[in-house]
């Protein structure tokens, strides 16, 4: 049995800092929005639907007590439809796609809906941890895991890619990006984000910054070298040091990702209608994609960011294709070293990979993040007239997911 997508939306993505267009709405009302529109546009009954499923990448504070279900509630959708919450880390989204997908494969279920949502702006201080390993003394013994940004780095020394070459990746998502919002290619997904009166408090990505060049990000500070100096409470090696241990052939770690060529905290949401054969047909609904493939893979935690080649190589065996078969390519810009290594791994052409800008220049709402990708590749298929595409991401705690969608 197929898993059909319908319809996908997304919100706005907004600063992810107080003065945030999405700042002062609660995260539950982002996805919740994404709810509602999602029955108005494929008008569906939300009595239908027999689970919503959301990613989230904090689970806690405004974003706890499971997301998922009371965003629905929120949505004024009946009682009687569930909701449960998941947490891959930056793959939380999409993996909330892939559960709607994966039930509704194996005709348990007949109409899903999934996604995720993060509001980054209201994240607590002590939201998350630097080493993602519960602050367990045993595991970090096995595992001396760093902040997601030195794992970058060592990436980017052990692959020979210097600041020029990280910089210019950065550049080229800021014009991509730019140039798509100037041409409306984002217009189909996006549902604007309105106050309680109705108001339309945003309707457009706010992150990107077009006209972003060389010369400007030259002159912004690596980021994660003063992290890569700092010893975690109890280890006598600073950061640095117990990423070398792990890889001592790097020598050192070269610090050089910056806020410029990293992935922007940002607020935003995320939802995608995941349908049965027997749903689509009952209710003359004609999809827009079929979910192909999906696959998620772990990988070595310490350097954390490089399983999403590997995530794509799985997936791509298990639809029987190969890297060639597909039209285009979402590679989740988590940092600009993890884009360049994957593309190079798989032997990409980069012209068919984030051809519309990727996380560095729009952001990269956590929970979110898949959910809107999946959505931003179907937008661009259609567009191009195009049939294939594949989604990947790297994820907090080494591990990545990878999703094959086939256009209708």
């Amino acid at each position: 049995m197929d898993a059909w997508i319908v319809d996908a939306v997304r919100t706005p993505r907004g600063k992810g800092r107080p003065d945030g267009a999405l700042h002062d709405i609660h995260p539950q009302e982002l996805l919740a929005q994404c709810l509602r529109a999602l029955a108005g546009r494929v008008g569906f009954d939300p009595a239908e639907v027999e689970d919503v499923v959301a990613g989230n990448g904090i689970f806690a504070g405004d974003h706890g007590d499971c997301i998922g279900r009371l965003s629905t509630l929120l949505a004024g959708w009946p009682e009687t439809v569930p909701g449960m919450t998941l947490n891959r880390f930056c793959g939380s989204g999409q993996q909330a796609v892939t559960i709607a997908a994966t039930g509704v494969a194996s005709g348990a279920q007949d109409l899903v809906v999934a996604g995720g949502v993060e509001s980054m702006s209201r994240w607590g201080l002590a939201a998350g941890s630097a080493t993602i390993d519960g602050q367990n003394p045993a595991l970090r013994a096995l595992f001396p895991t760093v902040p997601q940004g030195i794992s970058a780095d060592l990436i980017a020394t052990l692959a020979g890619l210097g600041r020029a070459d990280v910089d210019a990746f950065a550049v080229t998502s800021q014009d991509r990006a730019a140039r798509a919002v100037a041409e409306g290619r984002f217009d189909r997904g996006i549902i604007p984000v309105t106050d309680p009166d109705g108001k339309v408090l945003l309707d457009r990505d706010e992150h990107p910054r077009p006209g972003t060049t060389l010369e400007g990000l030259a002159r912004l500070r690596p980021a994660f070298a003063a992290a890569g100096a700092t010893r975690p409470d109890g280890e006598a090696r600073t950061y640095d040091e117990l990423a070398l241990t792990r890889y001592p052939r790097a020598g050192h770690v070269e610090h050089v990702h910056h806020a410029g060529n990293s992935s922007g905290v940002v607020d935003g949401a995320a939802a995608v209608v995941v349908a049965s054969d027997a749903w689509v047909r009952a209710n003359g609904v004609t999809p827009r994609a079929r979910v192909r493939a999906t696959a998620a893979v772990g990988s070595e935690p310490v350097i954390m960011l490089t399983a999403p080649a590997p995530a794509a190589r799985r997936c791509l065996a298990k639809a029987g294709m190969a890297a060639g078969d597909i039209d285009l390519w979402e590679i989740n810009e988590a940092f600009a070293a993890v884009a360049l290594t994957t593309i190079d791994d798989l032997g990409l052409d980069p012209d068919r990979v984030n051809v519309n800008g990727g996380a560095i220049a729009l952001g990269h709402p956590i929970g979110a993040t898949g959910a809107m990708l999946l959505g931003t590749v179907l937008d661009e298929l259609e567009r191009q007239d195009l049939t294939a595409g594949l989604v990947t991401m790297c994820t907090g705690g080494g591990m990545g997911t990878a999703t094959i969608i086939e256009r209708i």
